[in-house]
Parts: C-alpha cells; structure tokens; sequence
C-alpha cells in the first residue's frame, strides 16, 4: 500500500502521520479553482461588474472632455497623456478589491472552511490575486477601446501596446499583494475599502497619471516624480507614445518585482496567522 500525498501547508486537521510532501502540481489546482471561483463571483454581482467596468468607462470620458480642456500638453494630445493614467488608476482601484475580498471571505468564516479541506493554503490568495489579474487584463482592453473611441492613438506600434499592457498588469498584480495585506488586517469588508482609501488618493492622484509633475507644488515633485504609478505611468506612455523607453521600462519592472519580493510574504504570513 503506497502512502497518499497532501501539499505541505494544508489545514491541521489532516490525520497524523500525513505525508506533508509539496505537491506543486496540487497547489496550482487548487489555486486554479479559487481563481474559477472568484471570477465567477465577479460576473454574478453586478456591483462588482459596475466598479470593474462602467466607473473607468466615466473617468475616461470625464477627464478626455470635462478636465481635458483646461489642461495642456506641449506637444502631445491630452488624450494620448491621459490613457496611460487611466489604465493606471484603473488597476490601483481594482486592487481594492482584493483587500475587500479577503477581508470579506476571512470574516464570514470562508477561508476557515478552507482550512478544513485537503488543500494548499497558499491557494486562496494565489487564487485572489490572479482572479484579480485576469479582471485587470479585460478591463485594460476594454480602456483601450473606449480610449480609440475617443482619440487615443499609440504613435509607436502594436508590439509596445503589448509591451505596455504587461507592465501594467504586472504592475497591478504586485498592488494586489500589498491590499492583500491591508484586507487581511482589517475588522471587515467595509473597514478594508476604507483603509484602503488613503494609499489610493495619495498614490493615484498626486502623480504624473493626469496632470505633469512640474505643475506641481516644489516640495511634491520629488515624491510624485518618483513613486511607484508615475514610474509605471512614465513607462507606458514612452511605449505608446514614444522617446527614450529603456530606463522606464526597467524602472517600472524593479518597482513591480520589488513589491511583489516584499509584500507576498507578507501576506502569506499574515493569512496563515489570521483568524
């Protein structure tokens, strides 16, 4: 008779003597079928499907034409510096799902259920954050649609426009981690969005995603020149719209790698401590 095999981090109420040999083959199932479920979460609450969808939709033609005329470019068309911001505030929003989610799952006793299953535990935020990636991945085409309909043009060619559209999911998976984090601390789900918030504005908003940094006040340049969104923004926009590329490029790639490095163990430890 051969011993049966379980991953190695599987809830404690595996018998003793269990084989706690990893199975990775395992954890990618397992991480697979939470992602499963988590999308088809999204698709059945239209609020959710509202927040993914329709309210980038209304910033998109709330700064192309409310603010879009008050604010000028020397030598590009606003719409063409804007779509970069947009499909960046797009995914810094999105990831405010993540926080809400797990906070939600971790509070209705959810993730305690699967710590009861044979399962690797590492799948339910495996599962959140890639459910959350493939969201931002439909998302981005549809800003990019709804960005041609307006004006927008990528002045380079169609294999920086794919170029762009990773970095700036990579960029959105590795903010997933850190809301991870802030959703596995909070006391609910509505405690999450608003811990959430804070982060959010300063990062989305004081920024080069809608406006340049030199119009800035003096003191604020330095920060808005050189946090993570505007590194991102930066890149993706020499992608679409050309200039020097390399350096963004790999700046935007040591920020999204470097939060990934730092916070998923984070998280990971902070959900095999939650209760």
């Amino acid at each position: 008779m051969t011993a049966s095999t379980v991953p190695a981090d599987v809830a404690p109420e595996l018998p003793a003597g269990a084989n706690k040999r990893v199975s990775v083959g395992w954890a990618v199932r397992d991480s697979l079928a939470i992602t499963q479920r988590n999308l088809i979460t999204l698709t059945r609450l239209p609020q959710l499907l509202v927040f993914a969808t329709i309210q980038p939709i209304v910033f998109v033609l709330m700064f192309r034409y409310v603010f879009g005329g008050a604010i000028t470019i020397p030598g590009v068309p606003y719409v063409d510096y804007l779509m970069p911001g947009i499909f960046a505030q797009t995914v810094v929003f999105g990831a405010v799902s993540t926080a809400v989610g797990l906070s939600e799952d971790l509070h209705k006793g959810l993730i305690e259920r699967f710590r009861s299953l044979p399962m690797a535990r590492s799948a339910v935020l495996v599962g959140r954050t890639t459910a959350d990636l493939v969201r931002d991945f439909f998302v981005i085409l549809l800003m990019s649609a709804v960005g041609f309909a307006v004006g927008w043009r990528v002045h380079t060619n169609f294999l920086s426009y794919c170029a762009a559209v990773v970095l700036m999911l990579l960029f959105g998976w590795s903010l997933t981690w850190i809301f991870a984090m802030i959703g596995l601390k909070s006391r609910n789900a509505e405690a999450a969005q608003a811990a959430s918030f804070p982060p959010l504005a300063i990062f989305t908003f004081a920024s080069s995603a809608f406006v340049p940094v030199a119009t800035m006040p003096g003191w604020l340049q330095p920060f808005a020149r050189n946090q993570p969104v505007s590194v991102v923004v930066d890149a993706v926009r020499a992608l679409t719209i050309g200039g020097p590329t390399l350096h963004h490029v790999l700046a935007s790639l040591a920020w999204s790698f470097g939060i990934v490095i730092v916070c998923a163990p984070f998280a990971v430890r902070m959900y095999r401590r939650a209760t």
